[in-house]
């Protein structure tokens, strides 16, 4: 799988023409054997109007960079877009953004091209990724034409290959990103803001790398989906 999507970038970058995108995939992917230790990481998280990618929109987006096992907050970043439509009003309950909070947002394009510019190089990390590959994919593909590839660790797909390979018995509710920081006696702060929960991800990932490692480190693919 390292090596086919390693293969996939090549051949993207090769048929994508100048632009933001052509130059995030300019960027190497992180080699599979590589000391997790030794890796840069961008946890990032999204809010959104829905959860289907092909018709609800990314409201917000949050992200800070990790460097090996150290977490750079002045990276942090948190970046409202702006919407073509009213946001729902069940969504705006849950997330908190209101029509004229988005209003005052970026564009995608340049709220884009800004992540592009600090996920280079880097392996994503998110809660239940599936939803941030699949809206940043099409969000890529709406702005240039093509998806998104990148490097991925879900830490809710490492906290369920935990509970199976232990055989800890686990409802799904166990597996929700504050759950599991509860779990490993992580900070709390307010959900469902994407720059917190970015934060949470990056420090839940952490604390499940330093329980597995024994000191000795591991390689980035024993992390990644």
């Amino acid at each position: 799988m390292s090596l086919l999507l390693e293969w996939r970038r090549r051949w993207q970058l090769r048929r994508t023409p100048p632009g933001p995108l052509r130059r995030y995939l300019e960027q190497p992917f992180a080699r599979g054997a590589t000391d997790y230790r030794e890796q840069e990481y961008l946890a990032i998280d999204l809010e959104t109007t829905g959860l289907d990618n092909r018709r609800d929109q990314i409201l917000s987006v949050g992200y800070v960079t990790v460097r090996g096992t150290t977490i750079d907050l002045s990276s942090a970043r948190h970046r409202l877009v702006r919407v073509d439509r009213s946001i729902p009003e069940a969504s705006a309950v849950i997330h908190q953004i209101t029509d004229d909070q988005s209003a005052l947002g970026s564009e995608l394009v340049d709220v884009l091209e800004e992540l592009l510019g600090a996920l280079a190089g880097k392996v994503m990390i998110a809660h239940h990724a599936s939803v941030e590959q699949g809206f940043l994919s099409n969000a890529c593909k709406s702005c240039w034409g093509r998806g998104l590839l990148m490097r991925i660790i879900d830490t809710q797909v490492l906290a369920y290959r935990t509970f199976e390979r232990r055989q800890i018995p686990f409802q799904p509710s166990d597996l929700r990103l504050y759950a599991l920081g509860s779990r490993y006696n992580l900070p709390r702060y307010g959900a469902h803001n994407a720059l917190s929960d970015a934060l949470t991800a990056a420090e839940l990932f952490l604390a499940q790398a330093a329980y597995r490692d024994d000191g000795r480190g591991l390689p980035l693919a024993d992390f990644l989906c």
